[in-house]
């Protein structure tokens, strides 16, 4: 399979960024092929503006921002470093969105990657042959499986069913179904490090481990079972229909009942600990 894995830490020496590497050598070991944007080594341009599409519109016309994304990508006059990333993410059949989750979100880096590399007329905003938008487990990138790979200085139990950080499946759904699903990739369950701030060599090897273990098992990994909005679980308003998952609101109701995955997170050691931060660096 081939790898894109997107990653996004200012620091090469930071946990994340051993990740990275034993990650990357370990599909290499296992005959995959990868490629990389290393955001912070590229000084990637985090902000959507008009040298994107070629410079300011003509004659003082305002700059519709998907409008302008799907004409400059029709016509070849997106910006050289947008057109790079497009490259390897048609080329990818996994995407790897790797970060330390810093204010319940990606880095600003990494959102400014997905705002202006998930471009109109590939992203979003693709039409099927009647003309139907195309989203939520049919979209643009359809056919591609999606990984989160991200490091929380909290403990596990934060993040649990009644934790005070929230239920990290939904600190986590607006990349999850808002961006990978909506646009049809296939995302998986995510590959979470607890506890990153206090990590040991003894725990970073054992992370390392469980991250390569979960890499192995990736190609068969079932995805999670978000309801694809052309499944004919939503009505015409797109809500969804009263006899499934019903008296339930909340976004655990646009997963489907059945098996999912157990998680990739790393947990700590029982040992007692001093709380830790909701954020990782």
């Amino acid at each position: 399979m081939r790898f894109l894995w997107v990653f996004a830490h200012p620091e090469p020496r930071s946990l994340n960024a051993a990740l990275m590497r034993d990650a990357l050598s370990t599909l290499d070991g296992l005959g995959h092929e990868t490629r990389t944007s290393d955001l912070y080594a590229m000084k990637w341009k985090a902000v959507v503006d008009a040298d994107d599409f070629g410079g300011e519109p003509a004659d003082g016309e305002r700059l519709f921002v998907g409008a302008a994304q799907e004409q400059a990508y029709a016509s070849g006059a997106l910006s050289e470093d947008i057109r790079s990333e497009l490259d390897k993410l048609a080329w990818a059949d996994v995407v790897v969105l790797h970060f330390p989750l810093w204010w319940f979100g990606p880095p600003a880096i990494l959102k400014g990657w997905l705002d202006r590399v998930l471009v109109q007329g590939v992203g979003f905003g693709v039409k099927d042959g009647a003309g139907r938008t195309r989203r939520y487990g049919d979209g643009g990138l359809a056919g591609k499986r999606a990984l989160i790979v991200t490091s929380v200085g909290a403990r596990p139990s934060g993040f649990g069913p009644r934790g005070i950080h929230g239920s990290l499946d939904e600190v986590l759904f607006p990349l999850l179904h808002g961006t990978f699903w909506y646009t049809g990739m296939a995302p998986l369950d995510p590959f979470v490090v607890y506890g990153a701030d206090r990590h040991t060599p003894a725990e970073y090897a054992r992370t390392a481990d469980a991250l390569r273990a979960r890499l192995r098992a990736l190609p068969t990994a079932e995805p999670l079972r978000y309801r694809r909005e052309g499944g004919g679980d939503y009505d015409e308003d797109l809500v969804l229909r009263p006899g499934l998952a019903p008296g339930r609101t909340g976004l655990g109701i646009h997963r489907a009942a059945g098996p999912s995955g157990a998680g990739g997170a790393v947990r700590p050691p029982a040992a007692p600990r001093p709380p830790g931060r909701a954020g990782s660096a």
